[in-house]
């Protein structure tokens, strides 16, 4: 077994772990392959020499996956203008599709399933790897005669449908930048998006399904693009088939641009570093923040770390539960392909039409390794673990789950219940921005309850003071001293806004604005955002943390926590939370829920007000947004809402704080 050395990772035979690697685990690992080939001892000692020497890292990732060139680079890194703007693989030209798709149509892997798709109306479809080059040639050549050039940004306001897939690929082909966005989005949300990267076209569709129901697309949509001088063009999937508004001068039909291509396509030779995405993320005031992601960096990086940190292999069925606006999205698609693995696309909720849906898709399909929020699982515990135990998971290897810290009771549900014992939870967090991980577990490592095993290979992750000094033991800043290929290329037509947001405050260091523990056995744990970071009377204490003491009380299913200005201590929390039983609301519950999380936590650390809310504030991925509950208890502007899953609750929080809707 691989063994550790530097204390970044913990030991084999750590006790009191809640799980072990099984010889099987071990036995099938690409990681530990990767690690012996190179005649390497341990993952610490890969883990240093990847930062220490990236070029030869990077190089061997690259034989590692396959990944193709039509033209080698020179090199495998230029730091000539800084660690904020590294070139990546300079000289080399390749496109992503080559690597997700064109590549193995020489091999038997072009008859093998890329992805299944399910509806939510359970209609499911299957698509071969050789079936999906054809339909993203066509596309791409119909695009073309359409007027798409190279370097065009193209909207896709799609929901979770197979079109979605193909026309992620098309656009890779013929050399255009995507900009995906949330299929929940309103007019103004699309709008803002597509303008700031100057869209010419926008993909999307008439509508789709959602519990049920006809949810319409090409209505917002519609609104959206009358706030875009730079459109001219709006393919429409016809998913829903119901009436819909049509300009001929703008909407043309999907199969009438599919019509116009052919199923041979040249896929166009880009340069290795030329931008295929950009993608948005909200941030706490002013207009989202288009990172700029490359054909050689974000597929990459999303490989490599499912190659790694998931062991995924080309045998594996992959299910993230997402959006294609979300990172993970795109992540999942581009990721699997480059592996030759196969992924599962669903237009559903976890819990429509009943509360075991999710349970029933892994049985259905034979999922191998399913994606899923904290979020999601505490919702779907209070459904009741017979939902679960009713459907067959054996095929079910591992658990990946990324957006927020866990708490120790779901997550010891999810490996108890939903994993029964055997399979890990991968602990997953990094970003939009890094392309995928910073931090994660292995199916070669042992697991302690809401823990990280540690860096993936090739991030050069620390934990610092405010001096960017290591910490190790406590709280500090999660930052990275290296560059790496996913790295965003900065944000699109914001160079200044990007080297703000991640490399003013430390210098030559990338400062993610997570508070992150690496404890005495190797372990990492995030104790939520740096700028959510609460510190009380001199103590500085995360929000997770005070949320976890607070949900391991009987009568809470949710928290969240927020610091609020206070004379004499700094700062005092205030706590928001959703109880199992919504009647026993009372002062006195309150008052002992404050006790209880002191008891924990220590008096200093006690919440000065708890208040009742039927939810709480979050992003479709299932992201806290404590920003919400701050702006309302302060009375401040809360920023952008456009990620904001569920708006009813903006009328919930005043009503809560005894302040009306």
């Amino acid at each position: 077994m691989v063994h550790t050395d530097d204390g970044l990772f913990p030991a084999p035979n750590t006790p009191g772990a809640a799980w072990y690697p099984s010889e099987r685990d071990l036995a099938r690992s690409r990681l530990l392959r990767f690690i012996r080939a190179h005649g390497l001892g341990s993952l610490g000692e890969l883990h240093r020499r990847s930062v220490q020497d990236p070029e030869w890292f990077w190089s061997e990732v690259l034989k590692d996956l396959d990944v193709r060139f039509h033209r080698p680079p020179e090199r495998m890194l230029d730091l000539s203008r800084g660690p904020q703007w590294p070139r990546w693989f300079p000289g080399g030209v390749m496109n992503l599709a080559h690597n997700a798709l064109d590549k193995w149509l020489e091999t038997p892997k072009q008859d093998a399933t890329a992805f299944v798709w399910e509806g939510d109306d359970g209609e499911a479809r299957r698509y071969t790897y050789r079936e999906l080059h054809r339909e993203a040639n066509r596309l791409a050549g119909g695009l073309e005669r359409l007027g798409l050039r190279p370097r065009d940004r193209v909207g896709l306001f799609l929901p979770m449908i197979p079109e979605t897939v193909v026309a992620m690929m098309a656009l890779a082909k013929a050399g255009a930048i995507l900009t995906p966005l949330f299929s929940g989005f309103g007019p103004e949300a699309v709008a803002s998006r597509l303008a700031d990267c100057e869209a010419r076209f926008l993909i999307t569709a008439d509508g789709f399904y959602r519990r049920g129901k006809e949810v319409s697309m090409k209505a917002i949509a519609d609104r959206a693009v009358e706030q875009v001088p730079s459109l001219e063009r709006m393919v429409v999937v016809r998913r829903t088939g119901s009436p819909v508004a049509w300009d001929r001068h703008l909407d043309v039909a999907w199969d009438e641009v599919l019509a116009m291509g052919t199923e041979t396509y040249e896929t166009r030779r880009t340069r290795a570093d030329e931008p295929f995405m950009i993608i948005y993320t909200s941030g706490t005031t002013g207009k989202p923040k288009g990172a700029v992601h490359v054909h050689s960096g974000f597929p990459l990086k999303a490989a490599q770390d499912l190659a790694h940190a998931f062991d995924l292999q080309e045998d594996d069925l992959l299910f993230w539960v997402t959006d294609m606006g979300w990172m993970m999205g795109p992540w999942m698609v581009y990721g699997a392909l480059w592996l030759g693995a196969s992924f599962l696309l669903f237009e559903g909720t976890p819990d429509h039409p009943h509360p075991g849906r999710l349970w029933e898709l892994l049985e259905r399909h034979r999922v191998t390794l399913l994606g899923v929020s904290p979020t999601a699982i505490r919702a779907l515990m209070g459904k009741g673990e017979e939902w679960v135990r009713r459907y067959d998971r054996s095929s079910l290897r591992a658990i990946g789950s990324t957006g927020e810290p866990w708490n120790p009771e779901p997550w010891q549900w999810t490996l108890q219940v939903v994993g029964e014992g055997r399979a890990p939870i991968i602990n997953y967090s990094g970003g939009t921005e890094i392309s995928g991980g910073i931090l994660g577990c292995y199916t070669i490592l042992p697991l302690k309850p809401c823990s990280f095993g540690g860096p993936l290979p090739g991030m050069a992750a620390d934990v610092v003071d405010e001096e960017g000094r290591p910490v190790r033991g406590g709280v500090g800043e999660l930052v990275l001293r290296a560059p790496w290929p996913g790295q965003t290329s900065g944000f699109w037509q914001a160079p200044e806004r990007y080297v703000e947001t991640y490399w003013s405050r430390l210098p030559g260091l990338w400062v993610h604005g997570d508070w992150a523990r690496l404890d005495s056995e190797g372990f990492w744990y995030l104790e939520g955002r740096s700028d959510d970071t609460l510190k009380v009377a001199g103590k500085r204490v995360g929000p997770a943390e005070v949320e976890s003491a607070l949900v391991s009380h009987p009568a809470v299913r949710e928290a969240a926590v927020i610091g609020a200005p206070d004379p004499v201590k700094g700062t005092a929390i205030v706590a928001f939370v959703i109880l199992n039983d919504a009647s026993a609301a009372t002062p006195s519950l309150a008052a002992e829920l404050a006790q209880h999380a002191a008891g924990l936590l220590g008096k200093s650390l006690k919440p000065q007000e708890v208040h009742f809310v039927p939810e709480i504030p979050k992003t479709r991925n299932g992201k806290l947004m404590r920003r919400v509950l701050r702006a309302h208890y302060v009375g401040e502007e809360p920023g952008d809402l456009s990620a904001l899953e569920n708006p009813d609750v903006l009328q919930a929080i005043p009503r809560a704080l005894g302040r009306g809707a």
